[in-house]
């Protein structure tokens, strides 16, 4: 048994951080790195899989695995795992994986970690952590049995700008599945309203707190992010109070993001948003109590009145984007 094996939804960008946890383990582990993607026939994921730093990729390609069923997944992805007997299976934490993936780490005798966002080393051996009672709590997990090791990676937890760039061998990989297996079939396609803000993939993230009293003063902030071409984000209680949308949440009960920049305005720093910003690859915060806990996680932090200091870096920014 030898061998990481990442599991991908190539058009989920979760996958790629997944990918970057697996490149880590990898070299940490000193044992190959390959990925696998389910298709349909016909799919043409090569060159996208080709340009990874990788021992191989495969295309797990059936026509029973055009459309998502949880019986077709896990009877192909259980035939490309007994081929490749890995040390460790990791997936990214997505709907469509919590879906899956316990019932195909059962078909090998274990349970699965999941939610994982990171791990370090004990006695040699790869340690898991994740969190509980909504990131109040991390708990460190290691894998005791004698099969496979089957981890899913939180969004976030890894960056996948990390990703090491090379190319790979794509093989393709035909299970064979009977159609008497699949006992379920695929419903419409699920539509997000157009109103849906997609925060995780923005680069520039300004994020509002209950530090901004009312609702009106909300445009105080709304002024900065467009002046900083940002999205504009919430802590809970500005979401909960209705003055903006659920959509724009950042947190355990709202939306995971992981921008190049995220400003953090009039937010104390609740575990709770923590979990869903920690990320981001650059924290500033702007607060007025010098104690608030997101200062222990900002890069950069101003104490001061926002009501001071956001207008004063509005115009900074607006001045040094027209000169």
């Amino acid at each position: 048994m030898s061998g990481v094996l990442v599991i991908l939804q190539p058009k989920n960008r979760i996958s790629w951080e997944a990918l970057a946890a697996g490149q880590e383990l990898a070299a940490q582990v000193n044992q190959p790195l390959f990925a696998a993607a389910a298709t349909g026939q016909g799919e043409d994921l090569r060159t996208e899989l080709g340009q990874r730093q990788l021992a191989c990729a495969y295309l797990v390609e059936h026509r029973a695995l055009s459309e998502y069923t949880a019986d077709g997944y896990v009877a192909g992805y259980e035939q490309i795992i007994r081929k490749l007997d890995p040390s460790f299976v990791l997936l990214p934490h997505t709907y469509q994986v919590r879906d899956f993936a316990p019932r195909l780490a059962t078909r090998f005798g274990q349970s699965m970690i999941a939610d994982v966002i990171g791990h370090h080393y004990n006695d040699g051996k790869p340690v898991f952590v994740r969190q509980l009672l909504q990131g109040k709590l991390n708990a460190d997990y290691t894998h005791a049995g004698s099969g496979p090791c089957f981890v899913s990676i939180q969004a976030g937890a890894y960056r996948a700008d990390t990703l090491a760039a090379g190319s790979s061998p794509v093989e393709v990989f035909t299970p064979q599945i009977d159609p008497g297996q699949i006992r379920s079939k695929p419903g419409e396609r699920f539509r997000m309203s157009e109103q849906t803000v997609d925060l995780g993939s923005a680069p520039v993230i300004v994020s509002v707190g209950r530090g901004i009293k009312e609702k009106e003063n909300i445009a105080i902030v709304e002024e900065l992010a467009k002046a900083m071409g940002a999205e504009l984000a919430a802590s809970r209680p500005i979401c909960d109070n209705g003055w903006l949308p659920m959509e724009r949440q950042v947190g355990s009960s709202g939306q995971t993001v992981s921008p190049k920049l995220y400003l953090a305005v009039g937010i104390s720093g609740a575990i709770q948003h923590l979990v869903g910003m920690k990320g981001s690859k650059a924290v500033i915060a702007i607060n007025k109590d010098a104690n608030a806990p997101i200062f222990e996680i900002a890069d950069y932090g101003i104490v001061g009145d926002l009501f001071e200091v956001v207008p004063a870096l509005t115009a900074a920014v607006k001045k040094a984007r027209d000169a």
